[in-house]
């Protein structure tokens, strides 16, 4: 699938040129040993351990590449899970069976490369996540993460996402509101 970034300009590059668009593959041979985020954490997983997760099928791992320099600029990693109907609002629960879980997928890490930071590539990767999972056929109510810091809380939230509980970093968003909040996004 392909991506433009609404063709930003890199923060590094000449004004006058603007930025090719991006394509977001499943990860493979891409060089990963130079992606930095500014969080240790996502750096060190996406650089040495991504892979085993992905050999395990514990979890899926899609790049997004700048066309031009074949650079990852940033990842996102999918994986199945469930919510507990109790950690979930009332108002949503009436709606649903009464099954002790629902099903979901889970965004389990989402980082972007410094260089691609603020031009709003985390978001396209949030929703290639979510259009990901509704054409794969599996059935989940609601896509899930776990925000690291208070920032990523903003972030999801900003794209419609609800805490599951006030105490805790995870919040959901039900496929549903992300198809009609995707709609409303396209041009």
């Amino acid at each position: 699938a392909r991506h433009e970034e609404g063709r930003r300009r890199s923060r590094s590059a000449d004004p006058a040129v603007v930025t090719p668009p991006f394509r977001i593959e499943l990860l493979g041979q891409q060089d990963r040993k130079s992606f930095d985020c500014g969080a240790e954490a996502l750096n060190e997983y996406f650089r040495t351990r991504v892979s085993q997760d992905v050999r395990r099928r514990v979890s899926f791992c899609y790049v997004a590449i700048e066309e031009a320099t074949n650079r990852v600029a940033g990842y996102y990693t999918l994986a199945a899970c469930g919510i507990a109907l109790g950690d979930l609002p009332e108002a949503i629960t009436k709606r649903l069976p009464r099954y002790p879980t629902v099903p979901a997928i889970r965004i389990g890490r989402l980082a972007i490369d410094r260089d691609f930071q603020g031009r709003k590539l985390g978001g396209v990767l949030v929703f290639d996540a979510i259009d990901r999972t509704c054409k794969s056929g599996i059935a989940a109510f609601a896509v899930v993460v776990d925000a690291k810091d208070d920032r990523a809380v903003a972030f999801y939230e900003h794209h419609g996402f609800q805490r599951l509980d006030e105490m805790k970093r995870t919040l959901f968003l039900p496929f549903g509101e992300a198809l009609k909040r995707r709609v409303k996004s396209r041009p």
